[in-house]
């Protein structure tokens, strides 16, 4: 069972809060109690292939919900890519989340996502409809992941101008059931009007609404996946050093899922929230007050968020106490000329070539050291393919960045996307004759 943020007693299936999204009174849902793993589970599972840990990951928090014939059907065709572990020097190691079809660690929820719903879906006589607000890779993801899957129509809002030219090519190249909306405002303002459309009685009773975002808890399981991999890939001698993840933080599911799994027995001793401009969270960590406000645009464009979501979820599993949540989470904020600095210095020590997002990463665990010179396993997260960004990237390190055959594809390919205002009665008028 799951509940909702704003309401505990507001509870339902899983099946309800995948297929919902968002619960009725405007909350996240949260599981009403996660299942506690001993320390051993997790020692067992080192040797263990990505999908096999990811099932056995799955089945403890759905076997519930969820056939294991099914479960391990879902698992086997969303995690069917690597998520390497990659040593740059003795304490630190950066998680490579870009191998899947759209190069950014959005594709694990976003195919995890579309099996489960497909699954869910299998005998509704109804189309169901997916709203997603992206600020830059998850738009591509899930319009990959949910590509002609039977039964279910995607509209993709992006901010004008606020997402790569490659992402933007990602997102508004595939057709059929994908839809792509230019909206002419900020990330924030798309995220504005997804919840707005959930909260609308007449597209409610018209469309059988759903989102793919981060607000679906169904995103956050396949994220807590890779945590467990990339712990397991580490060394013996590693483990003489606490662990610690810096996890690059816009919307903060990611993090979100991190915490989860930590709480659900994951031996990781501190997660960094790093953070561009963008950093309310950070401030939060501070000074105890959570303060919304707008985004600004970065070189770190997928975290340019004013608002996150989820951490609605954060302060649910710290009982709304900012003391609490300090004890597992370190708050950093990086500039954009830190973001460039950060590019030059990885690539000149270790010839390494980084995303501006997992530049934030990286920036995030050196700054956590200054602070805290125990020394510490540092693992960081490269959440995108540096070739999503050339224009960034190119130009910092002054060396052309390779770009994979699949994204070439996408770049050939014919923009289409519809043009509209940041009022919500444009967008309800376009899935009002949808």
């Amino acid at each position: 069972m799951l509940y909702s943020t704003q309401n505990k007693n507001h509870t339902v299936s899983f099946k309800e809060a995948v297929l919902s999204g968002l619960a009725s009174d405007g909350g996240l849902y949260m599981p009403v109690e996660l299942p506690q793993l001993p320390a051993d589970f997790f020692v067992q599972l080192r040797g263990k292939s990505f999908s096999e840990i990811a099932y056995e990951i799955a089945h403890a928090l759905l076997a519930a919900d969820i056939p294991d014939e099914v479960l391990r059907r879902i698992i086997d065709q969303a995690i069917n890519f690597d998520a390497p572990l990659v040593k740059l020097d003795e304490e630190t190691y950066v998680l490579e989340l870009f191998h899947g079809p759209t190069l950014a660690f959005k594709d694990f929820g976003a195919r995890f996502m579309a099996r489960l719903m497909s699954y869910f879906m299998r005998d509704s006589a109804r189309e169901l409809t997916l709203l997603v607000a992206t600020s830059g890779d998850t738009g591509s993801a899930v319009a990959h992941g949910f590509f002609n899957v039977p039964g279910i129509r995607v509209f993709i809002l992006y901010p004008s101008g606020g997402v790569s030219p490659t992402q933007e090519k990602m997102l508004t190249t595939m057709g059929g059931n994908i839809t792509a909306l230019e909206i002419q405002g900020t990330f924030d303002d798309c995220q504005t009007l997804v919840k707005q459309a959930f909260n609308d009685p007449e597209l409610s009773q018209k469309l059988f609404l759903s989102s793919a975002n981060s607000i679906n808890i169904a995103r956050l399981i396949p994220q807590m996946f890779y945590y467990v991999y990339g712990w397991t890939q580490l060394s013996d001698a590693a483990f003489t050093h606490p662990v610690v993840f810096s996890v690059p933080s816009g919307n903060f599911g990611n993090l979100t899922a991190g915490l989860m799994i930590k709480r659900m027995g994951l031996p990781v001793t501190r997660f960094l929230a790093a953070c561009n401009a963008n950093d309310i969270v950070v401030e939060y960590l501070r000074t105890g007050a959570f303060t919304p406000r707008p985004s600004v645009k970065t070189l770190s464009n997928a975290m340019d968020v004013g608002s996150p979501s989820n951490f609605a979820r954060m302060l649910e599993l710290y009982g709304h106490d900012a003391g609490a949540m300090r004890e597992d989470v370190y708050g950093v904020r990086c500039a954009d000329e830190e973001t460039r600095a950060t590019l030059k210095e990885v690539h000149d020590r270790y010839g390494y070539v980084l995303d501006p997002h997992g530049a934030v990463g990286y920036f995030g665990l050196k700054q956590y050291r200054a602070a805290y010179p125990t020394p510490c396993t540092g693992i960081f997260f490269e959440t995108a393919h540096p070739a999503k960004f050339p224009e960034i990237v190119e130009k910092v390190l002054g060396i052309p960045v390779e770009v994979p055959a699949r994204m070439r594809e996408y770049l050939q390919k014919e923009k289409h996307a519809a043009r509209i205002s940041n009022n919500f009665f444009a967008l309800k008028q376009v899935l009002m004759v949808s």
